[in-house]
């Protein structure tokens, strides 16, 4: 890995090349961004996490909720937009499939950025500003990964025919295959989101209703926590009341269903993504990919079904789950802490009846 990285960026574009990204720059960051489960491992090894209900501890690196956690989440689409409307070619004449996966993408995370935090969340606790710029970073690298791509580079990958080169003809491809994926891939992603709003919108509701109930002093202190920081004085009384899911509908087996139905959505994604091919007038020379390991079997799979391989598509999934998994792991520890075994009720994080996940 450590030669492949020194490689890769031992001649580094300048800043500019990076808005919209060159196809060298789309490669160096594409290298960059594959290792990112790498750096995950921390997160399996440290608990600290302040956001949400583990942001206990007044600091001066404390950062408004609502307002950090925009920022964060609108830096991938407003990036997108911007490399897609400073390139050479226009959005609207890019081909109606680059278009619907730059659409999906920026539908997910206008709610993410606007509609959840100012709309549905009763509250939110301070974000550390370290948080809030690894996260930053995060959708940074992963929309300028999506932005190149979209653009129409090719990502070739020595050894294999799923560089997207062949893909300028459909012909060249199973083209029914990949419409067939396409299609499963939008109900995919709909459901996911679908699913992910549902299951945000029951934890608000669920905090909304324990607060109301604090209020009237009928809250169940089974079910309910309150945490409380001298530090942080508000006036929203939803500020800092947490709820055990109860052992119902989507929360039945798991505690974390929105982060699986999220999954669902970048997985529909990454399906969706095997229309996207590099389109005449735009192929250039893009440096070779050497793969991560956990890559590779998205890329024996492609080159076997003989179809386009999304790589930022799939990159989005891998990155993503190993970004959330050690974060819901941590979550399950932190309920049995507050409620016990028993409140938990044998669920997973996000894995049914697993202890561990």
């Amino acid at each position: 890995m450590g030669a492949t990285l020194s490689t890769s960026w031992r001649a580094v574009p300048p800043p500019g090349d990076f808005f919209p990204p060159t196809p060298e720059a789309y490669m160096r960051v594409l290298t960059t961004f594959q290792y990112f489960p790498i750096f995950s491992v921390l997160q399996w090894i440290l608990s600290w996490h302040p956001a949400g209900k583990t942001s206990m501890k007044s600091s001066i690196f404390n950062l408004p909720g609502r307002v950090a956690w925009c920022i964060m989440e609108i830096t991938g689409p407003v990036n997108l937009i911007y490399n897609l409307s400073q390139a050479s070619i226009s959005f609207f004449d890019l081909p109606a499939q680059n278009q619907l996966v730059a659409s999906l993408y920026c539908i997910h995370y206008l709610n993410r950025a606007i509609i959840s935090p100012f709309f549905s969340a009763p509250s939110m606790s301070p974000i550390h500003v370290f948080l809030m710029c690894s996260a930053i970073t995060f959708n940074w690298f992963n929309s300028s990964c999506i932005s190149g791509w979209l653009l129409g580079y090719s990502t070739p990958i020595p050894g294999f025919n799923t560089e997207g080169a062949l893909a300028l003809d459909p012909s060249n491809f199973s083209y029914p295959l990949v419409q067939i994926l396409a299609f499963i891939g939008t109900i995919c992603f709909t459901l996911g989101m679908a699913g992910n709003i549902y299951s945000e919108a029951a934890l608000f509701r669920f905090r909304r209703e324990s607060a109301e109930q604090r209020s009237s002093k009928k809250s169940d202190s089974k079910t309910t926590v309150t945490i409380t920081d001298s530090h942080s004085k508000t006036g929203n009384k939803f500020h800092k009341v947490y709820v055990i899911p109860p052992v119902e509908g989507v929360f039945r087996t798991i505690l974390y269903p929105h982060y699986v139905f999220e999954w669902l959505e970048w997985v529909g994604f990454a399906l969706v993504g095997t229309i996207v091919f590099p389109f005449h007038g735009t192929v250039q020379s893009t440096p070779p990919l050497r793969p991560a390991p956990w890559i590779l079997p998205a890329v024996w799979t492609a080159d076997l079904l003989g179809i386009p391989l999304p790589v930022p598509g799939v990159l989005f999934v891998i990155n993503a789950i190993a970004n959330m998994l050690p974060h819901a792991r941590w979550g399950r520890k932190w309920y049995v802490e507050k409620f016990g075994e028993k409140g938990v009720a044998g669920r997973g994080a996000v894995v049914p009846g697993c202890a561990w996940m």
